[in-house]
């Protein structure tokens, strides 16, 4: 056989045994490094977290403090903790009516409560929870402020009283809560002549328009201003807050239904400059934590509401009285005259007052030509049946 066939093998043969050459050095080289980096532990990149401190306007026992911290478990979930929202009780860092300012200046980076606990710096941030809403219940009030044009007039609303450091989302829309609680039933309106009662935002006009004498408190300082004389009759808002917080303690007459405030949402409020910091990721958590935390809120309130509400009667021996049509009526007819003096003194709150009303006319009709009254089909199932 010719001796160039065997050349190629010959030259391989001296590329796999001289360990001198320049091109086995490199392969040798290579090969180590790439064994070292297979042996070689695998080191974990630190993960950014930013905590950011909220503070509720709620005590920590009311369902609505749950709420807050239901929220905030969402995002630090969603985000796999690269945010963590810490949620603190009313009081801890300011008081419940402190909140907007705290969270504007930075004092707090977040905060759970709602608008109608800022009536002091601006009556018509009311009308997000405490107003006539022209027939529609919260989530319908949800629907206009999302949109109707409602975020865009809040926004407005905050940058007239300087309050641009705020960034808003509202959710969870309330139930129609009851008139309140008192230590006799409520047989018509000339009854709250006089009486001391507590409410807060626009329907302190409302009471105040009845007669009543109305001081404005937070929640958790209710039951010991009526368990001390200091009230005679109180509204928070629905079975199971009054229930956590001791209402049946001080009374065992409580009133259902009212238009004082029909249709209420609650607010979660961000530090500005510290939201818009925020990667544009979590921006898009936040979103879509608030919607989905507005949706389980309201699925929690159905079925602990419920509870409580049979609790009341069965445990704590209240007695339940439907608000006559009277008082009801005449609460409408107040509205009324509430929304013509408010709006000559306020320009923003007649622009509001308008917007809702224009979104109401359609929304409402539609809501009440398409969705079936559920009454006949209660009485049907849990009515008392015919022999």
């Amino acid at each position: 056989m010719p001796a160039d066939l065997f050349r190629p093998f010959l030259q391989l043969e001296t590329l796999v045994t001289d360990h001198k050459t320049p091109r086995r050095r490199s392969l040798l080289k290579g090969a180590a490094l790439a064994a070292g980096a297979m042996s070689a532990p695998m080191v974990a990149t630190a993960q950014t977290v930013t905590s950011l401190r909220f503070q509720s306007t709620w005590p920590s026992k009311d369902i609505f403090h749950e709420y807050a911290t239901d929220f905030a478990k969402k995002v630090n979930d969603m985000t796999g903790g690269e945010l963590k929202i810490e949620v603190l009780p009313a009081g801890a860092v300011v008081p419940a009516f402190g909140l907007l300012e705290a969270v504007s200046k930075g004092t707090l980076d977040g905060g759970h409560g709602v608008l109608g606990y800022h009536y002091g710096k601006q009556n018509a941030l009311s009308l997000w929870n405490s107003g006539p809403a022209f027939g529609m219940d919260a989530n319908m009030l949800l629907a206009w402020h999302k949109y109707g044009g409602g975020q865009e007039l809040l926004s407005k609303l905050y940058a007239s009283i300087g309050m641009s450091g705020v960034q808003s989302f509202l959710y969870g829309p309330m139930a129609t809560q009851p008139l309140g609680w008192f230590k006799k039933p409520i047989t018509k309106s000339a009854d709250f002549k006089g009486l001391k009662f507590r409410t807060n935002g626009l329907a302190i006009d409302l009471f105040t328009a009845m007669g009543a004498a109305v001081n404005a408190l937070p929640g958790g300082e209710i039951v010991p201003a009526m368990d001390r004389g200091l009230l005679d009759g109180a509204e928070f808002n629905n079975a199971t807050s009054d229930r956590l917080l001791g209402f049946p303690d001080v009374s065992k007459v409580c009133m259902l239904q009212s238009f004082h405030q029909s249709a209420e949402t609650f607010e979660i409020m961000f530090n500005k400059p510290k939201y818009d910091a925020l990667p544009a990721k979590m921006k898009a958590i936040i979103s879509g934590a608030v919607e989905a935390a507005s949706a389980d809120m309201s699925w929690k309130a159905i079925d602990r509401y419920s509870k409580d509400y049979i609790e009341l009667q069965t445990k704590d021996k209240v007695k339940f009285y439907k608000t006559p049509d009277s008082v009801l009526q005449d609460q409408l007819k107040l509205w009324d005259e509430i929304l013509v003096k408010k709006s000559a003194e306020n320009p923003m709150f007649k622009v509001i007052i308008e917007s809702q009303k224009a979104f109401a006319s359609r929304a409402v009709k539609w809501d009440q030509d398409v969705i079936i009254n559920r009454r006949m089909a209660v009485n049907y199932f849990f009515g008392a049946k015919k022999a």
